[in-house]
């Protein structure tokens, strides 16, 4: 499952193939779709929950908010399942590996506040740079002559001249990632925590008024 990004995705994989995948773009309503997605998934595959052997989780970079939506429920359905093994992957890592581009390229998703998370990639399962986020024209020059994969290359043409799909994350392609990972000897994993890269959106103001009674 991810939420780091607008894209609501949740799939099943039995180890060879995706079994079941639902995906649902709304920035602001992970936490009422994610388990809905989740219910749907396990009834077109026709698994129960109890039957999942692991999870597998996009750790971001994204919005405070959304990304912890899925993080959280990762960690509950570990719990509930007797501790069953959660696995962080970077959310830039499943566009890279859904692209299926060969040589090198990057990975865009929008950070908002005309920004982008990012990194580079010398192909779709090889990541070369940590994700990072900058406004597009500040790395416009270090990314040219390079296509971009990603809703936020999508945003900023002028930025990326050689925007590319797919536009939004594909949780089905991350656990393609992971089961190819895990088959490899299970390496390449990141801690199931949020990678956030800068402060939330919402903060305490400085210097407020008290207002309650002494």
């Amino acid at each position: 499952m991810d939420t780091a990004t607008p894209a609501v995705t949740v799939a099943l994989h039995d180890g060879t193939a995706v079994v079941a995948e639902s995906t649902r773009v709304d920035a602001r309503r992970h936490g009422e779709l994610l388990l809905p997605a989740v219910d749907r998934v396990l009834k077109e595959a026709g698994t129960a929950l109890d039957a999942v052997t692991g999870i597998v989780v996009g750790v971001g970079p994204g919005p405070y908010t959304g990304l912890r939506v899925g993080l959280v429920t990762a960690a509950a359905f570990s719990s509930a399942l007797g501790g069953v093994p959660v696995h962080g992957l970077c959310t830039l890592d499943g566009l890279a590996y859904a692209s299926g581009i060969e040589g090198p390229f990057a990975v865009a998703t929008d950070a908002r506040r005309k920004e982008v998370y990012w990194a580079r990639y010398d192909d779709a399962r090889t990541r070369v740079t940590g994700a990072a986020v900058d406004r597009p024209a500040e790395i416009a020059e270090r990314l040219a002559g390079l296509p971009v994969v990603g809703a936020g290359a999508l945003l900023y043409p002028d930025a990326f001249p050689d925007a590319r799909g797919p536009e939004h994350q594909s949780a089905g392609a991350l656990a393609a990632l992971a089961a190819e990972r895990l088959a490899a000897g299970g390496g390449g994993f990141l801690d199931p925590l949020p990678m956030y890269l800068r402060r939330p959106d919402a903060q305490v103001p400085k210097n407020y008024k008290v207002v309650t009674p002494k």
